[in-house]
């Protein structure tokens, strides 16, 4: 008998399993691939810095609604937040006036919604988002940022969002967080609605990345958009 059919996977395994793919296909897109493979120009770049900008102010905003819940609050590590990284990174790109040169995509637009929706009420919906962004962003993120230091040659700004400095031991902390997810005591019905909103979150971030390209790498066809038809899960 498979060992691990006979026993019962851990929330955190199967969240894990079920996004595997839809990680892979968002770290293959078309713009990524151009942009570590020296492809884009510093501007294009900076296209990608503001679209983060914008999704971590409004998921950052969440975690602080979220905070002084019992299960979600456990979620909200201040070492994760990105936001003031983004910003000297857009500074750095961008000058003073980087607010003025932010406009988000149609993509953005719907990601933005959808965390509005689901993130400030809803507490599930808010670990889902937060365990797509930060994890892989943890994961992935020493290397992207070595990467835009061969590149630009960016020396800290530039690249300050993939730094963690706070999390000196990346895989511990992965590993602590996932201890987390699987104590959230959510029943299965819970479990899988978490699971589809994390799916829901790679594909709105795989479609970001497609709205970039559209604009970067104008020769790639931009995939039609996908209609968010769920139900109400606030």
């Amino acid at each position: 008998m498979d060992t691990k059919s006979a026993r019962e996977v851990g929330f955190a395994e199967r969240l894990r399993d079920r996004g595997r793919d839809w990680h892979e296909a968002a770290r293959h897109t078309a713009y990524l691939d151009a942009l570590l493979a020296g492809g884009l120009s510093r501007e294009s770049y900076a296209g990608l810095v503001g679209q983060h900008f914008l999704l971590y102010r409004r998921l950052e905003a969440a975690a602080e609604a979220m905070r002084p819940h019992p299960v979600a609050g456990r979620f909200v590590f201040d070492e994760l937040s990105r936001t003031t990284a983004l910003e000297a990174d857009l500074r750095h790109l961008h000058g003073p006036q980087w607010r003025d040169r932010i406009e988000p995509t149609s993509a953005t637009v719907r990601y933005l919604d959808r965390v509005d929706e689901v993130c400030f009420d809803w507490p599930g919906g808010f670990v889902a988002h937060h365990y797509t962004r930060y994890l892989g962003d943890l994961s992935g993120g020493r290397i992207v940022a070595r990467r835009l230091h061969e590149i630009y040659g960016f020396d800290g700004d530039g690249a300050r969002f993939y730094a963690f400095d706070a999390i000196p031991r990346p895989p511990r902390f992965k590993a602590a967080y996932r201890a987390l997810l699987d104590g959230t005591e959510w029943d299965a019905a819970e479990q899988d609605r978490v699971i589809e909103e994390s799916l829901l979150a790679y594909r709105l971030n795989t479609e970001m990345l497609a709205d970039l390209a559209s604009v970067h790498l104008p020769h790639i066809p931009r995939p039609a958009a996908y209609s968010i038809e769920t139900e109400d899960v606030a």
